[in-house]
């Protein structure tokens, strides 16, 4: 395969991964019984009558973005970034096997390595773009990682631990949804 085939096939994978995830989290949060984006975490869909759909949905997520992170490698022969990408979907396939009412902390774990990992490959990934675009990659990744700062820090800027956790994720996953056609319409040399 040429280095832009891997681009686009890693495009795809991406963009399929993190639509049917957010589609998907969208119609669990709205068959929830009086769930609040305020005051429930994301991760409260993977429980009761939402389990498998959401389950189901983020370990496709997660798998996605692994088998994406493995095309990126290979189509920009970096590692920094692929690497990071690796363990946020690995971490997101986990969230998914381990839901919160998992034993020992296992969920907790697997979550904040999607989110820290997840944050810190938008930021990496400054590197494999233009200006502009790289900059703004930046900038939500940092929006990302501080709002993951705050959310450890129990510091939750009036909008509840289930909206910081929003502002943890919404970033990452759309600034997925941007870099998957970013990918596929990069060409290179």
């Amino acid at each position: 395969m040429t280095k832009n085939l891997y681009n686009k096939c890693a495009g795809i994978f991406a963009f399929l991964g993190t639509f049917q995830f957010i589609i998907i989290m969208i119609i669990a949060e709205a068959k929830y019984p009086e769930y609040s984006v305020r005051n429930n975490y994301i991760s409260d869909l993977g429980v009761g009558s939402t389990a498998s759909i959401f389950n189901t949905s983020i370990i496709i997520f997660g798998i996605l973005i692994v088998i994406t992170s493995y095309l990126v490698y290979k189509g920009f022969n970096a590692k920094l970034f692929p690497s990071l990408m690796f363990i946020a979907g690995a971490g997101a396939a986990l969230v998914g096997v381990f839901p919160e009412n998992s034993p020992y902390n296992i969920h907790t774990i697997v979550s904040f390595i999607t989110f820290f990992f997840g944050s810190l490959a938008v930021i990496s990934s400054f590197k494999l773009q233009k200006p502009l675009m790289s900059y703004i990659s930046l900038i939500v990744g940092l929006i990302s990682f501080i709002s993951l700062i705050l959310y450890v820090s129990g510091i939750t800027l009036g909008i509840g631990f289930g909206g910081l956790e929003r502002m943890i994720a919404y970033p990452i996953l759309l600034w997925t949804l941007y870099f998957s056609g970013y990918l596929y319409a990069l060409e290179l040399g």
